[in-house]
């Protein structure tokens, strides 16, 4: 496999590489080639003169297209408008095919379901690459119908885009298809000498506080935490809900986990009612965060999957990246992410408006990552493999403070959720004996008994606690309370159903969700258990146990007052019992 790949200045210049790659074809053994062409604009007639030339020095060629939002030509952001790539094939065993689609959210469905019956008249095919519009779409079913296509299958590829991010007028093109703002373009590859290998790179990192998705339909999201989704943004980052929302907010996605991996999901637009219109579908009850790009982690992401694809030994690599990371690093420092790769492969690619890849035999589409496909004719190099280079990694002194401010609202952020969990766990828990308070366990008796499913209830009291408190004074009473209190934790312990709490004084309450007839057992062995443990000062005491089942008409105040009753006369009975109403 030979790539070729120039930035466009003329027409002139064009033919001079073209006859440059017609000498080089001439000259060995090809099978197959492929042009792809990127343009930062978008120029119909200066695009269809660039394929009118491919297609007239090569009749025999495929070639597609799109717009980007900036250009990789050998691993770095190119700086003209156009870059042309060739990709030629040598063994005979490769095979190439091409499909264009028109794309919407209502023929979506459709078009998938088309190319997957195309694909199975192909058994050859190993992997996918495709350019699409994605603006303004919800690209879920698009996804979710790839998916379906035979497992071995790699599917890649980007979102066209355009210089201006705001611009929604991307167009995708091909020698199957016209210029198009609504389209897809498949590129099928394989044979038995072809291996393709793809990855993503992240390197965001959740931020802050986490989210509740609590409305959503489709791809707008209406609600995090019971509130206007939009919030989020101006509360936490200050950005408006205006005409720069999108750009904005570009860096700054949500993170959440979809199909088994981490996910980068970036808003497209801000709507009037404070709901935000995704590229996908978000779920709700999912948990979701803001996230920030950590340039470490970025960088260190990049050498470990470089040099992974180092291993594979590629002959050329394809990367789709988005263009909020072309936005993060700046141009001037954006070539760091994909120069290395191309210290081991001629590398290109373009800045997108979203990137596809199926992991694992799931089809997601990314915002804010890198995409990256290698690909090699025939077995690895006999010959030393290419070394994996990186510069060092130095970062701007802002992307550097943008870092360690992140790590900071990390900390901080840390601290209060672990603050207001105790806030909360106090608001339910007896100060003195760690189980819940009479309000809590009151609380959870109620619903359970509304619920209608089994409830049982056993009320507890230390015999002549105030003997207790007389005789061995207030410090010794609190022990014996606290020692009742760690028997009836233990005993509710392994079900997650049953609840024990103070229910005020030397009283305790047990919910147990469960028969009366194993209720009753429990409260023998609270009796027996409880009078076996020795105090230091107060030595063995007793405890008087009332039980009851809750009936199908008792309200929360008639079962309170039958397990009273009984305990009651446990103790006029004598205490140390326990009585079964």
């Amino acid at each position: 496999m030979k790539q070729f790949q120039f930035a466009y200045s003329n027409l002139n210049n064009l033919r001079r590489e073209l006859t440059k790659i017609d000498l080089w074809r001439k000259s060995t053994i090809t099978s197959r080639m492929v042009f792809q062409i990127f343009s930062e604009i978008l120029d119909k007639p200066l695009l269809q003169q660039i394929s009118d030339a491919i297609r007239s020095a090569f009749p025999d060629a495929l070639y597609m297209g799109c717009t980007t939002n900036g250009s990789i030509c050998a691993g770095e952001l190119a700086k003209s408008d156009v870059v042309v790539v060739c990709n030629i094939f040598e063994f005979p065993t490769t095979q190439i095919d091409m499909m264009q689609y028109h794309l919407t959210d209502d023929t979506a469905r459709d078009v998938v379901q088309d190319f997957l019956a195309e694909l199975e008249k192909r058994p050859w095919v190993k992997a996918v690459e495709m350019f699409v519009t994605i603006r303004g779409m919800s690209m879920t079913v698009f996804c979710d119908e790839l998916q379906k296509a035979r497992q071995d299958i790699r599917m890649y590829g980007g979102g066209a885009f355009l210089s201006d991010i705001n611009d929604n007028n991307a167009n995708v093109f091909s020698c199957k298809g016209d210029f198009t703002d609504t389209g897809v373009v498949f590129l099928l590859l394989g044979g038995e000498d072809l291996h393709v290998r793809t990855t993503h790179i992240a390197g965001w990192k959740p931020l802050g506080k986490t989210f509740c998705v609590t409305r959503a339909e489709n791809n707008l999201l209406y609600e995090l935490d019971n509130a206007p989704a939009y919030q989020v943004y101006y509360n936490y980052l200050n950005i408006r809900n205006d005409e720069n929302f999108f750009t904005n907010s570009l860096e700054f996605p949500f993170f959440y986990e979809h199909n088994g991996i981490k996910i980068l999901r970036a808003p497209i637009a801000s709507n009037p009612d404070g709901s935000l219109t995704m590229t996908a579908d978000l779920e709700e009850n999912v948990a979701a965060n803001l996230a920030y790009g950590d340039p470490w982690t970025i960088l260190e992401e990049i050498r470990h999957d470089g040099e992974t694809l180092r291993d594979f030994c590629p002959e050329a690599i394809h990367i789709y990246s988005c263009a909020a990371r072309r936005t993060f690093w700046g141009d001037a420092e954006i070539s760091k992410e994909s120069m290395p790769f191309q210290s081991i492969a001629p590398t290109t690619g373009f800045y997108t408006s979203g990137e596809f890849l199926r992991t694992d035999g799931k089809m997601n589409q990314h915002n804010v990552t890198l995409v990256v496909a290698a690909m090699r004719e025939g077995d690895p190099p006999e010959e030393e493999m290419r070394q994996f280079r990186m510069e060092e990694r130095d970062v701007s002194g802002k992307v550097s403070m943008i870092s360690r401010l992140a790590r900071f609202i990390e900390a901080a952020t840390r601290d209060l959720e672990q603050a207001n969990n105790q806030l909360s766990e106090m608001a339910v828990t007896d100060g003195l004996t760690r189980i819940y308070n009479r309000a809590e366990i009151q609380r959870r008796i109620k619903e359970r008994l509304k619920s209608g499913e089994t409830l049982s209830l056993i009320m507890l009291d230390i015999d002549n606690f105030k003997h207790v408190n007389d005789a061995f004074g207030h410090k010794e009473g609190d022990a014996v309370i606290i020692g009742l209190a760690d028997l009836l934790r233990r005993a509710t312990a392994c079900d997650n159903s049953s609840a024990a709490g103070r229910w005020g004084g030397e009283e305790f309450m047990v919910l147990v969700p469960e028969s009366l007839e194993l209720a009753t057992k429990c409260a023998a062995d609270c009796v027996k258990y409880f009078a076996e443990i020795s105090f230091p000062a107060a030595g063995h005491q007793t405890v008087s146990v009332g039980v009851t089942q809750a009936k199908p008409d008792d309200t929360l105040d008639t079962l309170l007052v039958r397990v009273d009753k009984a305990l009651y006369q446990s103790k006029t009975g004598g205490k140390n019992r326990y009585t079964v109403l």
